[in-house]
């Protein structure tokens, strides 16, 4: 076990300048997350146990994200094969710096609004693209066999951020929680910048000096092919087709259950800070051990599509039991299955890349984004109004988790349509025009 540790350590060598400024980064982000409930409720409802505005604030931010996702994740994922990762990871990892310095300078009503429009921006610009932009930097530098290997680690390393960040969360007092996040968020893109190797050489435009005008038409166009070009690459792969319904309907599910699983908890069990820092824990601890060790090993005897299964089977029972709590140990038990179903992102990538070409790495893995971000628009239309109603005291019948338990049924679907995904190899195409797969600079 520690030769086969110690090797796969060795192959992903090159990620580690990657890895450490990631880690950093989701530490910053995980450990506010527990406190951002008890600071917005006590803002926006002072001295309530529920909190119908922050649900729907959380609710519509997720709608307006979806929307805005579903275009520039796959830009974004494009720009990262024609400009390289280390620019797009730059802009990526800076924005949440001013949405939480916003807030942790004042929380009043007025900020806490302020800060939600913030990090809406944020959200559309890094939430998703991030993973997209580090899964293709890793394709670069890793060999095939080695890919699912890499996916995992960084896929587990961001549960041990949560759960070091969730540690913070637990023991720092209250006030300095966003100041500690706000220095380590400032820490992440000055290391990127100083010491992070770039893997793609950028395109040169040949046309450096036309008009602004005609500059501006050829981008649009340049966006259009190169949009065409990404659709092309997922519609002619019977595998990156299946997988898209599959991210569809488990992120409808999941981000579903997601977006009001901390305000149900509040309001059904009176879960605080300190709780919701256990309850993420829980799902952190175990979720290192499955990604970082356990999937490696399994996946050269099992392969992605039966992990994949399983893992979605779990997130089915995660669900269930969140939406059927009868009393407040049971949402421990249910975070529990976070061990498993943590495994259907790092499959998922896999099953892609595997699918993919690696001139079109950063185009399968962002379309399939925007994919998965039509989904986040979906959830909350039909999750915000749902969870509102069975929590408030006009409730048909008495099932406060009653919209968790419908979110399931997103996850069934998603584990059918696992079920029948049959893994391809990536066919070589031929591109008629070469500009649709190596693209000029958007900005000279």
């Amino acid at each position: 076990m520690a030769g086969w540790l110690w090797e796969n350590l060795r192959e992903l060598r090159p990620l580690l300048q990657l890895l450490l400024p990631l880690c950093v980064h989701w530490v910053a982000e995980e450990m506010t997350v527990s406190v951002l409930v008890d600071v917005t409720t006590n803002s926006l409802c002072p001295g309530l146990k529920t909190c119908p505005q922050a649900i729907y604030i959380n609710g519509l931010q997720q709608t307006v994200v979806g929307i805005f996702k579903m275009f520039v994740l796959p830009l974004l994922g494009q720009l990262a094969d024609e400009y390289g990762r280390k620019p797009l990871l730059l802009l990526t990892v800076s924005t949440t710096i001013v949405p939480f310095t916003l807030l942790a300078v004042n929380d009043s009503k007025g900020s806490v609004y302020a800060y939600y429009v913030l990090r809406t921006i944020s959200y559309i610009i890094s939430q998703g693209s991030i993973f997209c932009i580090s899964v293709a930097y890793a394709a670069d530098v890793v060999d095939d066999s080695k890919r699912p290997a890499a996916f995992s680690w960084i896929t587990g390393l961001f549960s041990a951020s949560h759960v070091i960040g969730n540690a913070l969360a637990r023991f720092l007092p209250e006030d300095y929680i966003f100041e500690v996040s706000i220095a380590l968020l400032i820490f992440v893109p000055v290391y990127m910048a100083l010491f992070l190797t770039e893997t793609v050489r950028p395109t040169r435009k040949a046309d450096q000096h036309i008009p602004f005008l005609n500059k501006a038409f050829n981008v649009v166009q340049e966006r259009y092919h190169s949009m065409k070009n990404a659709v092309h690459v997922v519609s002619s792969s019977s595998t990156l087709k299946r997988i898209s319904l599959v991210s569809f309907f488990y992120e409808l599910g999941m981000s579903g259950i997601s977006s009001v699983l901390l305000y149900y908890l509040k309001s059904a069990f009176g879960f605080n800070k300190n709780q919701f820092s256990e309850i993420l824990m829980v799902v952190g601890v175990g979720s290192i051990f499955s990604q970082i060790l356990v999937l490696p090993l399994l996946n050269p005897l099992v392969g992605e599509k039966l992990i994949l299964c399983a893992a979605l089977l779990a997130s089915i029972a995660y669900g269930l039991l969140y939406g059927l709590a009868w009393a407040s140990w049971v949402p421990y038990l249910s975070a529990s299955f976070g061990v498993i179903y943590i495994l259907v992102k790092p499959s998922t990538y896999a099953v892609i890349s595997k699918a993919s070409n690696s001139a079109d790495q950063g185009k399968a893995q962002g379309f399939i984004a925007g994919v998965q971000s039509i989904a986040s628009l979906l959830s909350p239309l039909a999750m915000t109004p749902l969870t509102t109603w069975f929590l408030s005291s006009n409730a048909p019948f008495d099932c406060k988790g009653f919209s968790i338990i419908f979110a399931s049924i997103s996850m069934v679907i998603s584990l059918c349509f696992a079920w029948t995904l049959k893994l391809d190899a990536p066919s070589n195409r031929i591109l008629e025009d070469n500009t649709e797969n190596i693209e000029a600079p958007l900005l000279s």
